[in-house]
């Protein structure tokens, strides 16, 4: 849209980042948006799944979807919690530690790749815009913390 030129340049750059992301990852074995939960799960140690879901943002089905991909990959493990039986904790396995050290790497190559041509002076300033559009949609979607 032509009235619209920050919004639509945003919608583009998110799309490809994405597909750039994918490619990265696809080394690792991991989907787009797997590798966030992973983080999770590698930062914070067992977590119950509705807290995953509710982190992740998406759909309970999607996340559930995620998570028997991932447990079939043998990354994941979900066992009951044993403070609630009812509730389902989700916790990394040994083997999917090496994925972290991999998944950093293809962030690491997806912020070379994306911030290609920037010198540091530019790459902070787009950084420092970047977080005020973020708060100012996080203001406007009531999503985020502290908003």
């Amino acid at each position: 849209m032509r009235g619209s030129p920050v919004s639509n340049a945003l919608s583009r750059i998110s799309r490809l980042h994405r597909i750039a992301a994918g490619k990265l990852l696809h080394r690792t074995g991991l989907y787009p948006g797997q590798e966030f939960l992973m983080m999770r799960l590698w930062n914070e140690g067992a977590v119950r799944q509705a807290e995953l879901i509710k982190a992740m943002d998406l759909d309970p089905s999607t996340v559930t979807k995620m998570l028997q991909r991932l447990d079939q990959a043998g990354y994941v493990t979900r066992t009951s919690d044993p403070l609630d039986r009812r509730a389902v904790l989700v916790e990394s396995t040994r083997e999917s530690c090496a994925l972290a050290s991999q998944v950093k790497d293809a962030w690491s190559e997806l912020e070379d790749h994306t911030l290609a041509g920037l010198d540091e002076g530019e790459r902070a300033e787009l950084a420092r815009l970047l977080s005020k559009v973020e708060a100012n949609l996080c203001r406007q979607a009531s999503e985020c913390e502290g908003a």
